[in-house]
């Protein structure tokens, strides 16, 4: 038989490891609660903000053309109406070197006229109308179209503006201008503060998106073109904004 000594030495020093194993058990439960949501290391920062700006003068003209006409019979309006409309397509191909992919139409439609006289409605004659929307990648060629419409007789001249072609490239110009001040300005702050300056950890940017400039068109009877004769066409420019937000990392 084991003597009643040795057992109680080998009961005292079971628990006894029993209890720094809980004690461990409990220590590191502890410590993992401290950790839970916390990063073990959160690096300090800075946020920077940098503005880019770039003028961009529109290439691109957008114009809508067209013409209305009312006969007594849906056949006469549509000739003259066609006659009309594919003469300045004709034109615009030719003469002003404007390609089919350029040129739309952007609506054609007959429509009944009627006068009402004591209440009642009597047809006086149909319309038809048609317009076109043209692009034109030569700025130079939009007061010579304008004049080339009024020559040819259409009487619908508008929605006239100006935009830039391939705006990304200006924006890249900008977005580089708006990092370039964002760590200028990081670079002069870190001095200031006496703290260097580490990887970037984050950036976003934000652009105004400029629209089409328009011009001041409507009839082109209005205009005072039909006898020859155009408006100068002037189509301004397009300021491009980008605003950077850059976060550095201190170290």
């Amino acid at each position: 038989m084991i003597p009643n000594k040795i057992v109680t030495i080998f009961i005292g020093a079971f628990l006894t490891l029993g209890s720094i194993y809980l004690a461990l058990l409990s220590w590191n439960a502890v410590k993992a609660h401290d950790y839970i949501g916390v990063s073990p290391k959160t690096p300090h920062s800075i946020v920077i903000v940098g503005e880019g700006k770039v003028i961009g003068v529109p290439d691109i003209a957008n114009i809508q053309l067209g013409y209305s006409i009312e006969k007594s019979t849906v056949a006469a309006a549509q000739k003259d109406n066609a006659d009309k409309m594919n003469g300045m397509i004709d034109k615009l191909k030719k003469d002003f070197k404007i390609e089919a992919k350029d040129i739309q139409t952007a609506n054609y439609y007959i429509s009944p006229q009627y006068d009402y006289n004591n209440g009642k409605q009597a047809l006086r004659s149909y319309l038809v109308s048609q317009n076109l929307n043209v692009k034109l990648r030569q700025m130079d060629k939009v007061s010579g179209i304008i004049e080339a419409a009024g020559a040819i007789g259409l009487n619908q001249v508008g929605n006239l503006s100006f935009a830039i072609d391939n705006p990304e490239k200006l924006k890249q110009e900008a977005r580089e201008k708006a990092l370039a001040q964002a760590k200028e300005k990081a670079a002069a702050l870190s001095k200031v503060v006496d703290v260097k300056l580490g990887k970037i950890i984050s950036f976003s940017e934000s652009s105004n998106q400029p629209g089409p400039i328009y011009g001041n068109y409507a009839m082109a009877k209005d205009l005072g073109i039909g006898g020859g004769g155009a408006p100068a066409i002037e189509a301004g420019s397009n300021e491009i904004t980008i605003i950077a937000t850059v976060e550095y990392e201190i170290l």
